[in-house]
């Protein structure tokens, strides 16, 4: 049976050409044959909306649809960069769209998938923001604005969030591990694949004295990327540049 990939943290954008083509030669060359691709979040850098068709997006969203289109299933979960991702999107990649987690049975183990912010608890600003900006009527108001005044709010926010996160530990960006446990309990499983913290391994531990495991995606950069392959061989994370 053919593989199952998945990936996270690409950030997409026009100033990033070196990750677009690692995106367009993973497609070709490893999603293209696989039985299914799972993107968990933040794919791209910025969404803004399904209406926006500034470069690079219809590329991107072309090369995805060439890849459903091969007979590859194609899933999309938000992340942080980009929950406003919709049945436009959709439509147009052949994706299903995915909430903020879902359990897959993979290789006959229940497995959970999350963007992995949802991890994060001891950042409570940054928890409070992400309930802020799923708030639905903040949501709506801002998809009535021009696609001109979207982009320019999106680059303030993200200068301001890149601004504070440099001045936060980096142990608090993690994830938190009992919340870990919470959703693997609460879901009834003990694997976790997750993405958003840029910290790619697999962690194992103990989780109601059965053996469990955490995976990490791995992020994306101009001239290197990876992703997490469920294949003959197990769960293994592989990179390449």
């Amino acid at each position: 049976m053919p593989d199952t990939l998945f990936i996270s943290d690409l950030h997409l954008s026009e100033e990033r050409p070196g990750t677009l083509e690692l995106f367009y030669r993973f497609l070709t060359e490893q999603a293209a044959g696989a039985e299914a691709l799972y993107v968990l979040g933040d794919l791209f850098d910025v969404w803004i909306g399904d209406d926006n068709e500034t470069p690079p997006i219809p590329h991107i969203l072309d090369a995805m649809k060439r890849v459903t289109d091969s007979g590859t299933r194609l899933y999309f979960m938000g992340g942080n960069r980009d929950f406003l991702v919709g049945d436009g999107f959709a439509e147009a990649t052949g994706a299903t769209l995915l909430g903020d987690t879902q359990v897959l049975d993979l290789q006959e183990s229940p497995t959970l998938l999350t963007h992995g912010d949802l991890l994060c608890t001891d950042d409570v600003d940054y928890q409070n923001a992400r309930k802020l900006l799923r708030n639905p009527a903040l949501i709506q108001d801002f998809l009535t604005k021009s696609v001109p005044e979207r982009l320019a709010m999106a680059e303030e926010f993200r200068e301001e969030s890149g601004e504070a996160t440099s001045l936060k530990a980096a142990d608090i960006m993690d994830v938190n591990q009992q919340t870990v446990e919470q959703y693997m309990r609460e879901a009834g499983v003990t694997r976790l694949i997750h993405g958003h913290t840029h910290r790619p391994a697999i962690h194992d531990f103990t989780l109601d004295d059965q053996a469990a495991q955490r995976f990490v995606l791995p992020e994306w950069h101009e001239d290197h990327g990876g992703f997490l392959r469920a294949g003959a061989n197990g769960l293994v994370l592989e990179t390449f540049a």
